[in-house]
């Protein structure tokens, strides 16, 4: 079937054309289980008020209409790697790229993902003509089934392998109203996505199928972004392919230039993928053994050669892992590969394991990743042994240190065979380095630069690149989430406004979405490293005094029997401070009392333990 076949075919089934219907809802979130179970039974804690004064929050600021000028504004993606999200306005009329979330860390537990702030649109979702992606990455695309509905729920432009896993994981979500998806081509004509802008679609080469970079042509000139972008290249030398696609800014106005600055600060020229995949390949081939190959489900290019290359070897392969299933079955709808040889991994055993493959996610140490449960011999179905050769076709993402080196020293455990991007060329990434990203500056001749994509310095050395190939400093424009970039209609002038759009994280819990307060993040950091001190307490609301000895519940702070001699001082100090809030007070006001109680306690306990638990006072009249 022809790439265009195919488009029509899904556009066929797309929401905005037929009557096609959904498959029923029966997969869970996408969150771990150690997540979920943290979830599950949380009630709220409703002295929080009482022991923090939670922070007022701020009014949004009055944002001046844009007029004729050209707004960009991007909400998410410039000061994080995630997130990414951008706004671009002229008179009455808004176009979004992107619509990504962003992964948690040790620094929110609790919450399942992050979202852009979309006060701004939502106050004018009624100016919103559309929304464009650049490729189905899920810092691209995952935030559209939390937000899609919230401004407005305007028609989405992307391209086929992109439309398609947004309609799955739409899925996921049966209570939503129906996507409006339009899948476009790789071509050289201009949709008139709105009365005065126009927007096309570039390809670009990327790690999954179907990326491209955006144009969206004002009438000032172009608004360009790449996307998440490298440059397929042989020792520095960039592909026909590559030269080729960006000819096409070669006569253009390209008025704004926005860029990719993930792999600003690694030198020279990234590997190119065909390298990595040439590599695998004679790898497979070699090996004697069976194969165990773990990498991002993301990498679908990759794991589409990894594919082919078992098939010409004779090997059957088992996929293992939620979203590596749920990739390989978009590329089996979409007839990218041949996957005939793609077994069930209850029909392993019937082959020897030189004839079996195993991909597999987990590369990363996820605790309960399928590379991670064979490395700890809890997997079901696949006990490794020393015959096998397991290759990690990925580098550690930063803050992973820990969690693969843990994974490796489970493998070595079991005597087999470990190949990683260390000793052999296995990974490649999917985001250009410095070079790369300085090829491209001088393929595309824009008059205002704004780095995007990346953390804050990040964005800071993709700017002083620009800088150095000769972009004048006034036309650069390092952002943050939410400032809003204005160009005259004339296109001469670049400026900032002093006011921000919101810019708050929203944070996704379960089923809530909100910008959390701070102080709930931080009693739950308080937790999960100094614990809770439970304090329940009896007043005799005529005299003030304690009923008998308080009782107390230690919970991640000290272990109780082990701490009788804490624990004695901590009621005399209860029974001060009880007895002190309360003289001469008739009613007792069991807020002060509970305040006082909190504060003495706190002071004491760090002066014994420099710990700072989350102390809960539960105090009764009798």
């Amino acid at each position: 079937m022809t790439e265009k076949k195919r488009m029509r075919a899904w556009s066929a089934e797309s929401a905005e054309t037929t009557q096609k219907k959904r498959r029923p809802h029966n997969r869970r979130r996408n969150t771990t289980n150690k997540r979920k179970s943290a979830h599950q039974g949380r009630q709220p804690q409703h002295n929080s008020k009482k022991r923090h004064s939670a922070p007022q929050k701020k009014k949004s600021p009055v944002i001046p209409p844009a007029g004729e000028n050209i707004r960009v504004i991007p909400l998410g993606g410039v000061e994080e790697v995630g997130r990414n999200m951008t706004v671009v306005e002229y008179k009455d009329e808004i176009i979004v790229i992107d619509c990504g979330i962003q992964f948690t860390d040790e620094n929110t537990p609790g919450v399942d993902y992050i979202l852009p702030n979309i006060k701004y649109l939502e106050e004018r979702k009624d100016k919103i003509k559309a929304m464009v992606i650049t490729h189905g990455h899920l810092d691209h695309i995952g935030s559209i089934p939390f937000l899609i509905d919230k401004i407005g729920n305007p028609p989405i432009y992307t391209r086929e392998f992109g439309a398609v896993l947004i309609q799955k994981r739409q899925e996921e979500y049966p209570h939503l109203p129906k996507l409006k998806m339009h899948v476009v081509d790789e071509s050289d004509v201009a949709l008139p996505l709105t009365k005065h802008l126009k927007v096309r679609f570039f390809g670009l080469t990327h790690s999954i199928p179907d990326s491209t970079g955006i144009i969206i042509e004002t009438p000032a000139g172009d608004i360009v972004t790449t996307g998440d972008v490298r440059v397929e290249n042989t020792n520095g030398v960039p592909a026909e392919d590559e030269v080729k696609q960006w000819q096409l800014f070669k006569d253009r106005n390209v008025l704004l230039f926005t860029m990719d600055s993930t792999g600003i600060e690694k030198p020279g020229w990234s590997l190119s993928e065909k390298v990595v995949t040439d590599n695998v390949d004679k790898i497979i081939g070699q090996t004697k053994g069976r194969l165990v190959i773990a990498t991002f489900a993301s990498q679908v290019e990759r794991i589409i050669s990894f594919v082919e290359s078992a098939k010409k070897y004779g090997r059957k392969v088992v996929i293992e892992g939620r979203s590596m299933k749920t990739n390989l079955e978009i590329v089996r709808h979409l007839e990218l590969t041949d996957l005939s040889h793609v077994i069930p991994i209850n029909e392993m055993s019937k082959y020897p394991p030189h004839k079996i493959m195993v991909l597999a996610t987990g590369a990363q140490g996820e605790e309960f990743a399928a590379l991670m449960r064979m490395s700890n011999k809890t997997h079901k179905n696949i006990r490794l042994t020393k015959t096998d050769t397991i290759i990690l076709s990925s580098s550690v993402i930063p803050g992973n240190d820990k969690a693969v080196q843990k994974l490796k020293d489970n493998l070595y455990r079991h005597d087999a065979k470990i190949i990683t991007y260390l000793d052999s060329d296995v990974h490649a990434s999917g985001h250009g380095k410095r070079a790369e990203l300085e090829w491209i500056h001088t393929q595309v001749p824009y008059k205002f630069f704004m780095p995007v994509h990346g953390y804050h310095y990040m964005l800071k050395l993709h700017a002083e690149v620009a800088r150095n190939l000769g972009t004048k400093p006034e036309n650069i424009v390092v952002p943050e989430n939410g400032s809003i970039i204005e160009i005259t209609p004339d296109g001469k002038k670049l400026s900032v406004l002093k006011e921000k759009a919101p810019s708050e994280e929203m944070m996704v819990e379960g089923t809530t979405i909100g910008d959390m307060q701070d102080v709930v993040i931080r009693d739950r950091k308080m937790l999960a490293e100094d614990g809770m001190f439970v304090i329940i307490a009896s007043i005799n609301t005529r005299t003030g005094k304690l009923k008998k000895s308080p009782d107390i519940i230690s919970r991640g702070f000290v272990y109780l029997r082990e701490s009788q001699e804490l624990l004695g001082q901590a009621r005399i100090i209860i029974k001060k401070s009880v007895e002190n809030a309360t003289r001469g007070m008739n009613p007792i006001n069991f807020d002060y009392v509970k305040e006082q109680v909190t504060k003495d306690v706190t002071r004491f306990l760090f002066q014994k333990t420099e710990k700072k638990p989350i102390i809960i006072p539960v105090i009764l009249g009798v």
